[in-house]
């Protein structure tokens, strides 16, 4: 039975469930920090690290979840996501040593978060939309602010009633019955079951060619392996982007509850502050998806590296003047903004090495950008334990939101294929 709209918005849909249930679920680590400190007496650097060793897994799973997109599809991939990440939370209240976090939270969950988070979702989505795929993909994206709003609440009152391995357990249990079930209705590209990106009809015998989006007919002409991508500085280029911006986005993430409650912010404030970021992102990254379509992808993505930065800018002159318009900057910059990133990071590879080895390109790709998700927080830890607070750790942060942003413009998707809004424009080859 066909549907009356484009099966695609099925595809996101579930994407938009699975990414508030399963990223916010890693998220929560930044709420579990605080109490885990508190009861064991661990040092910061030695906590987060279980964050960020997570990354580090994440990284040597990465590019084997892109080759199993490529053979097995979307299915297998987000099933494999839901048994780690929901396995690993609900052993995570076990731990009573450092290293049993850094198996639950960083090997299980970390893994798991590869399958459900934003790298196994870029791994297939971009197939179903081309003209509207920046716009597709933030509105499949905006799913993690409707999470932060309605779960990490939720988690924080459990937290404080119950204590944080209840509120694991909760998170762990919700992972195996929502997301399950609704991830076996997804499809790896709408032609394995007879449509076309977008929803297009076939194109009629004797019609009129449709003018392309392609810029550099030879680049796009040719059939990208993993190992010819590997040898093009476009490749790396688009690694180190992809590291500075992980990088920025989880050392803010993962450091700024703990920094407001540093500072005299009351638990309130400061899980208010984690749960309105996200929730600036649902606007911030369909906006920004539907500009990247209009405008191209690099300026999209120096817009929120530009966001990140302000961000770190007002954590830095919080620590002077620690009042509530400062906290404001901060969340509005790094919500609306900073989070723009996720809407174009699947479209930024698709466009430049598109064909059948994507998943595995993209997700050896990811392996650079989960590294900086590592590095992140944990050299933002290991900065403060040295300096005995974060303002060095902030200023890092903002040299390296500039070098993400000055990377991705050299990669320049913009050279090889057009957005729909500068086909528009009469700048596409036919």
């Amino acid at each position: 039975m066909r549907l009356p709209f484009f099966y695609g918005w099925v595809v996101v849909a579930v994407t938009f469930v699975t990414m508030a249930i399963g990223v916010n679920a890693r998220t929560a680590f930044s709420l579990f920090f605080p109490p885990i400190i508190s009861e064991f007496g661990w040092e910061r650097g030695v906590t987060a690290g279980a964050f960020s060793f997570g990354f580090v897994v994440s990284g040597m799973v990465s590019p084997l979840i892109g080759r199993l997109m490529d053979r097995a599809g979307p299915r297998a991939v987000m099933e494999l996501g839901v048994v780690l990440m929901g396995g690993g939370l609900l052993l995570a209240p076990l731990t009573s040593q450092p290293w049993h976090l850094y198996v639950t939270i960083g090997v299980m969950v970390g893994a798991g978060s590869v399958c459900l988070g934003y790298s196994g979702q870029s791994l297939f989505l971009p197939n179903w939309f081309i003209r509207t795929r920046g716009l597709a993909i933030g509105i499949a994206f905006a799913g993690v602010g409707i999470g932060s709003v309605t779960l990490l609440p939720w988690v924080q009152h459990m937290i404080e009633g119950t204590g944080w391995r209840t509120a694991c357990t909760a998170m762990g249990l919700m992972i195996l019955i929502v997301l399950a079930p609704i991830n076996l209705f997804l499809h790896r590209r709408p032609e394995d079951i007879g449509l076309r990106p977008d929803g297009d009809a076939a194109p009629a015998a004797g019609a009129a060619k449709s003018v392309s989006n392609i810029i550099d007919p030879v680049w796009a002409g040719t059939e990208w392996t993993l190992r010819k991508a590997v040898a093009t500085t476009r490749f790396w280029w688009i690694a180190l982007g992809y590291f500075c911006g992980l990088y920025i986005w989880y050392a803010v993430q993962v450091h700024q509850t703990k920094f407001l409650l540093d500072i005299g912010f009351s638990t309130g404030v400061a899980v208010w502050a984690l749960g309105i970021v996200s929730l600036l992102g649902i606007p911030g990254q369909i906006l920004l998806g539907h500009v990247s379509d209009r405008i191209g992808r690099e300026w999209v993505w120096a817009i929120s590296c530009a966001g990140f930065a302000i961000s770190f800018a007002a954590l830095m002159a919080l620590k002077f003047q620690p009042s509530l318009w400062l906290v404001y900057l901060m969340v509005f910059t790094q919500g609306a903004l900073g989070y723009g990133l996720t809407s174009i990071m699947g479209a930024v590879v698709f466009e430049i090495f598109q064909g059948k080895h994507q998943g595995s390109i993209f997700g050896t790709i990811m392996l650079a950008a989960l590294a900086g998700g590592a590095a992140g927080p944990w050299v933002t830890g290991l900065l403060y334990d040295r300096a005995g607070d974060y303002t060095l750790a902030f200023g890092v942060a903002i040299i390296v939101s500039g070098l993400s942003a000055l990377s991705i413009w050299q990669a320049a998707p913009r050279k090889v294929r057009a957005v729909a809004g500068k086909l528009q424009a009469g700048t596409g080859a036919e």
